[in-house]
């Protein structure tokens, strides 16, 4: 579709072009063999008017919806709160006891009796688990 619409835009500005050629060999002002120059318009648009179609379609099928996803996930991790079970960028499951600035405590699981628990950043949370998951016999929530 987009491309017809160019070829179009093209066609028509060749048609324009040659229909002024047709009209100054009439009035004996052209000289045979010799091209006739695109009006500055119609040569400013034929190459200006694809890169701003290029750059319409980069926005809006690859900045758009990046802008989109970090506005997703800046909004999750701004959201975390205390008991919510999430899984790290390195595939850990835990459930967070505690929250600082940029550091968030999880318990990741028991050893002897006694919660394990690790600290890590805020950003390597990938996402917030809404199942509970089993883990060694005891369903975390």
């Amino acid at each position: 579709m987009i491309t017809e619409f160019l070829f179009g835009i093209s066609s028509a500005l060749a048609e324009a072009t040659g229909a002024a050629a047709g009209t100054a060999a009439a009035n004996g002002a052209a000289v045979p063999g010799e091209e006739v120059a695109m009006s500055p318009v119609a040569a400013i648009l034929q190459l200006v008017l694809p890169l701003v179609l290029m750059g319409a379609v980069f926005y809006f099928m690859l900045i758009r919806p990046q802008r989109k996803k970090d506005k997703q996930v800046k909004e999750m991790l701004n959201n975390l709160k205390h008991g919510d079970r999430i899984t790290t960028i390195g595939g850990i499951y835990g459930t967070i006891t505690g929250i600082k600035d940029d550091t968030i405590t999880l318990a990741v699981g028991q050893k002897g009796g006694a919660p394990m628990e690790m600290t890590v950043a805020r950003w390597a949370i990938r996402q917030v688990e809404e199942v509970s998951v089993e883990n060694e016999g005891e369903i975390l929530a």
